[in-house]
């Protein structure tokens, strides 16, 4: 049986299906799961094992046996809890095969294959009876079933389930309630994640000011959550307008329903400013008595607490559908409403006649009107407002146009076009290729953005494979100016967007023989880092609360080596705090003013290790050179200090490649500089790399 994978194709910027072995999905899935991360968690490990004891101690001072249903076990360590705390039996779960597999051997090893029985199932398929999967139905439901948004991953279907059918009236649930928080702000910069911000242009005519228009402004968005490391925003930016606030909670010892409903809570803003986004957590209480708590707080809610660093429970932003002015003092009622696996807010201004107020309480799940969502994810907003950003674009693009200059623009979703018309070009054509699978979305909101610009009649749409494109559709003339970000949806490493290069190569034959490109080159960079905490994702666990859990790392590590483990993946950084050991070097460059070439371009060396640290992995990012002197950096935006700290572009991803150090947990001695050696193939658009400390 064969497993058909979706790839990005960098050379011809869309999504292929490649046939892969039966085995890649689940070693894919395996290799960059965030197992690890969770059996890293020390906070969450102790006060489930806390939260575990305890539940067992309440059934055993009952008289009764304690037989435990642990739904998504995983490791089987919550299992293993269970059974060193006393109890006298435990179901554990797993739908997952590869995991379950490595479950029965890691419960086998740590000495419980008579306490413990791994059921590779679905929850919903597991049977009770004295021929079914379980004798009998648990006294003690432990489960961790949760995401960033507690609903996201089924919990809430999974309980409803299991209390009809897999566990007893009144039974002990570990953990015994989640409680949701929600934070009201003002924040332009989370806002710039969702709308369009007017662009200023000084043009020789006067300034032009590009609107959005009114289909995105008045667009709810998607329902989607944004989850994020919220630790790691920056007070300056947003401003708190209410206390925190409990929205809801849910008691998983009871009968829990997963069917939609809505919660309404009142909310006084503690400071006048524009309600824009809802910031929102959780947290679990292991026990009854909310004595034994796990937090997902950020760090301005309990600052005297030290913050347990997780990757696997972050925090929500939540976008709210119209920016609302409120005035401190004022009575406002905030929604929450929530399907099986999501949540969307609303806020309301208080009304005196209540009744009418509960009537339009529940609100349908936002759904995105002006196609700008789907084109455009929230990094991708953000970029588009950075203002510093677009004033390069627009200082290369004054530098490279004249009034005769026909110009061809080749990016997805791009505001280039409309900078080039403002800027003085004579001729505006705006590719969008027709074969992607936002062709659709990208034909539509251009011709209405363009439209609200006044600017349909000047920018011409091209809906055409680069390849295939004729002198008819440029109106016989040659392109003297082809211009790229380069940006394309389907790029998901740095070096994908590199696709404006096989595009400007496909269409060589339609530019005058003195065509400006811009950026008229792109160069790849590199520096060896010291992560203050990503490591933890690919580290091994070894022991975890007394608990052998090697057998998990070595299926790990099977499936890293089975390729994933050469290969970089793509991290937002800005979100995950490292220092550089080394200074960034320049390691390939790619010049735009040329062709693709048919060799391989190929480069190996050494980095310089400058400070002490644990060589973590190289961190690797594009740079585009616009023109001679402007350049823009998708990366490294600037080292701050001494001690190597970083500042990274917070719009794009960086890619990462962690060395095996990591990955073996092997502790070496301090190197004193790393050998590299890339090879960027132009069949595959892909960079081979290898790394030796």
């Amino acid at each position: 049986m064969k497993t058909f994978c979706g790839r990005a194709n960098p050379t011809t910027g869309s999504m292929e299906w490649l046939e892969e072995g039966e085995d890649y999905d689940y070693h894919q899935e395996i290799a960059r799961s965030r197992y690890a991360d969770m059996l890293h968690d020390k906070d969450r490990n102790v006060k489930y094992y806390q939260g575990i004891h305890a539940a067992v101690s309440r059934v055993k001072e009952r008289g009764e046996k304690a037989i435990v249903l642990d739904i998504g076990t995983g490791t089987g360590l919550l299992s293993m809890m269970a059974a060193s705390a006393g109890a006298d039996f435990c179901y554990a779960i797993e739908v997952f095969k590869p995991m379950a597999n490595a479950a029965v051997k890691i419960v086998e090893k740590n000495g419980f294959s008579d306490k413990i029985k791994v059921i590779n199932k679905h929850s919903t398929e597991v049977t009770v009876g004295p021929d079914g999967d379980m004798q009998c139905r648990a006294n003690i439901l432990v489960t961790e079933l949760f995401d960033t948004e507690l609903i996201g991953e089924g919990a809430l279907p999974t309980y409803e389930h299991a209390h009809k059918y897999l566990v007893q009236e009144g039974c002990e649930a570990v953990p015994h309630r989640a409680t949701v928080y929600v934070q009201l702000v003002e924040s332009r910069r989370m806002w710039s994640w969702k709308k369009l911000f007017p662009v200023h242009i000084e043009a020789e005519d006067g300034e032009k000011i590009l609107v959005p228009p009114s289909e995105m402004e008045n667009c709810p968005g998607l329902p989607s959550v944004c989850d994020i490391q919220l630790n790691q925003m920056p007070s300056s930016d947003f401003s708190t307008l209410s206390d925190v606030v409990k929205m809801f909670s849910v008691d998983f010892s009871k009968p829990v329903q997963g069917a939609s409903t809505c919660y309404r809570v009142q909310l006084e803003p503690v400071k006048s400013g524009k309600a824009q986004i809802v910031l929102s957590w959780w947290d679990i209480d292991m026990d009854p008595s909310g004595m034994i708590n796990c937090s997902m707080a950020p760090y301005w809610v309990k600052p005297t607490s030290a913050l347990q660093w997780r990757d696997h429970w972050m925090q929500c932003v939540y976008f709210l559908p119209r920016e609302e002015p409120v005035l401190q003092g004022e009575k406002w009622y905030l929604t929450a409403c929530r399907d099986e696996y999501s949540v969307w807010y609303n806020l309301q201004k208080a009304r005196a006649d209540e009744e009418e107020q509960k009537a339009d309480v529940c609100v349908e799940s936002p759904v995105c009107r002006c196609r700008a969502h789907l084109l455009w994810n929230r990094p991708r907003f953000g970029e588009l407002n950075d203002q510093s950003r677009t004033r390069q674009y627009i200082k290369s693009l004054r530098k490279v146009l004249k009034t005769d200059s026909v110009c061809l623009c080749i990016s997805d979703g791009s505001l280039l076009p409309v900078l080039a018309h403002y800027l003085g070009a004579k001729q505006v054509q705006y590719f969008v290729l027709f074969f992607r699978s936002l062709h659709f979305s990208l034909a539509f909101f251009s011709h209405v953005f363009f439209k609200a610009n006044d600017l349909e009649d000047k920018i011409k749409i091209i809906e055409a494979r680069p390849e295939l494109l004729k002198p008819s559709h440029l109106e016989d003339k040659k392109i003297s100016v082809l211009v790229g970000e380069p940006f394309f949806t389907t790029s998901l490493l740095p070096w994908h967007n590199l696709y404006f290069w096989y595009a400007r190569t496909a269409v060589s034959s339609h530019l005058a023989s003195n065509v400006t490109v811009l950026p008229q080159s792109a160069s790849l960079h590199m520096m060896i880092v010291e992560f203050q905490d990503l490591w933890r994702i690919r580290s091994p666990c070894g022991i975890c609360e007394g608990f052998d859990v090697r057998a998990m790392d070595d299926m790990i590590k099977d499936s890293l080596n089975f390729r994933e483990s050469k290969e970089a993946e793509p991290h937002p950084l800005w979100e995950y705090p490292c220092k550089s050991l080394s200074e960034p070097q320049e390691v390939l460059t790619f010049d735009f003013t040329k062709t693709v070439p048919q060799h391989c371009l190929s480069t190996e060396g050494s980095v310089k290790l400058l400070r002490k640290g644990r060589s973590h992995g190289a961190v690797l990012w594009m740079e585009y050179h616009l023109t001679a002197d402007v350049s823009v950096s998708t990366g490294l935006m600037q080292l701050s200090n001494e001690k190597g700290n970083c500042e990274w572009n917070p719009h794009c991803k960086q890619a990462v490649y962690f060395f095996s150090s990591v990955i073996e947990s092997e502790i070496l001695s301090d190197p004193t500089a790393v050998e590299y050696a890339m090879n960027f193939d132009t069949k595959t658009g892909e960079i081979a790399m290898d790394f030796k400390l």
